[in-house]
């Protein structure tokens, strides 16, 4: 997949103006439906952060959850090798299909709390990309390696403290602060989670 710049890089002359359009939930990987776009669908979505068909029934628009509030809210859009389906990530608000259930292929949409994980890096990764102003992350970014290994440090040590505590509660708490804060080190240093993972799998005999 190629990550989707602009809109001239799709080729809607295939399907009569028309290509099929992917979602699929940015944490959980799980399909949650298919839909069809037009080139003014795709630049609504583009513009609005929120997934837009091309209704082939009643031929015109149609942002999903405009009539109900479960919207599909964007996280990364992409093409595939023939430019002519999309592959749109998001995060959906409440059910997808309109019969209520999570996805329109009647699945519940759940999966593996560590793929989390991955969701978190591409958060990060996307932080560091568009530096947003007022996001702590990107006040990360700006002071650089020194102050990124300095706060993995600090949260080490208070993990420690809260282990050594038998505070569970704050040991937890202590330990998802230097997780964030490794990943952000790891993003800072062009790596990704999955990096360790590869690591460690090579390790595990």
């Amino acid at each position: 997949m190629k990550t989707l710049k602009d809109i001239s890089q799709v080729d809607f002359n295939k399907m009569d103006g028309l290509v099929p359009a992917i979602i699929q939930d940015a944490e959980t990987q799980n399909v949650l439906m298919l839909g069809f776009m037009n080139e003014e669908a795709l630049a609504k979505t583009q513009k609005i952060g929120k997934v837009t068909f091309y209704s082939r029934t009643k031929n015109r628009l149609w942002t999903k959850g405009e009539e109900s509030g479960n919207f599909l809210n964007v996280v990364s859009l992409a093409v595939d090798c023939d430019d002519d389906t999309l592959l749109i990530k998001v995060n959906p608000v409440g059910p997808v299909c309109h019969k209520g259930t999570d996805t329109c292929f009647d699945e519940t949409n759940s999966g593996s709390e560590i793929q989390f994980l991955s969701y978190l890096q591409d958060f990060i990764d996307k932080r560091k990309a568009e530096m947003p102003k007022g996001s702590y992350t990107t006040s990360l970014f700006e002071r650089g390696t020194r102050t990124i290994t300095q706060k993995v440090g600090e949260e080490a040590v208070e993990t420690i403290i809260g282990a050594m505590a038998n505070d569970d509660e704050n040991f937890i708490y202590e330990a998802g602060d230097l997780l964030y804060h490794l990943i952000v080190l790891l993003a800072h240093k062009g790596y990704r989670i999955e990096d360790i993972v590869r690591e460690l799998k090579k390790r595990h005999k």
